[in-house]
């Protein structure tokens, strides 16, 4: 049977009068690959956000690896973010002054101690181990991007949660990223990734597509295996 890592069930999120999110019910288990798709305003941020950490529904709930974080404390949701989601934007936020090593153990700092072993070994991971003294300038944007993942990944998070995460990226780099989200999806890591990329969302092995705060299809897009 397997594991499930995350279940929303009837969550709405309302902002004054505009209902962001209605009514979403949504299980992902643990391994699952998900892209969430949809028009501006259809609520995919709102939801990344409630998945995150970042913000609470107003109704319904949220479990994430057995914890109930529908109605945590902001300081609560900062330690769980810290410790379950590994979060990828489409926006690097790498400091400027650190090497490509010394970013990916800055989030170790925040969750244990910084160990450059295993923060070496995440950017070997990513394929950047010989960029590893590199400043981000020093970096592509593909480059800047792969530093984030292996930062994503340096506290074994519970999900792997991408927003837009290759939106600024040129065709040649999003294929590099999105095959080591497939490399990762592989070994047994939850992904979660919004998308307004169609073919980003199309690798994933569900699509969920949303239109208006609601989830209008739940698409299985896993390969059918013929023997």
């Amino acid at each position: 049977m397997p594991q499930k890592i995350l279940e929303l069930s009837n969550v709405s999120k309302i902002y004054g009068n505009l209902k962001a999110l209605s009514d979403i019910n949504l299980s992902v288990n643990a391994g699952d690959w998900l892209s969430i798709m949809g028009p501006s305003g259809s609520g995919k941020t709102t939801m990344i956000n409630i998945i995150g950490c970042m913000d609470t529904p107003s109704t319904g709930s949220v479990i994430l690896d057995g914890t109930d974080i529908s109605r945590e404390t902001a300081g609560n949701l900062t330690r769980i973010r810290r410790d379950k989601i590994g979060l990828i934007f489409q926006q690097f936020h790498l400091i400027s002054y650190l090497t490509a090593l010394e970013n990916v153990m800055v989030a170790q700092y925040y969750h244990s101690m910084p160990d450059e072993e295993e923060a070496m070994e995440a950017l070997a991971k990513v394929g950047l181990a010989e960029r590893a003294g590199h400043l981000p300038a020093q970096l592509s944007g593909g480059e800047q991007q792969r530093v984030c993942i292996a930062r994503a990944l340096i506290n074994s998070p519970s999900i792997l949660l991408g927003d837009e995460p290759t939106g600024n990226l040129d065709e040649e780099n999003e294929r590099v990223v999105v095959d080591i989200f497939r490399r990762l999806h592989s070994e047994g890591v939850t992904i979660i990734i919004v998308t307004h990329d169609p073919e980003v969302g199309d690798v994933a092995q569900r699509k969920i597509i949303l239109e208006h705060g609601r989830i209008t299809q739940d698409i299985d897009q896993t390969p059918i295996i013929r023997t």
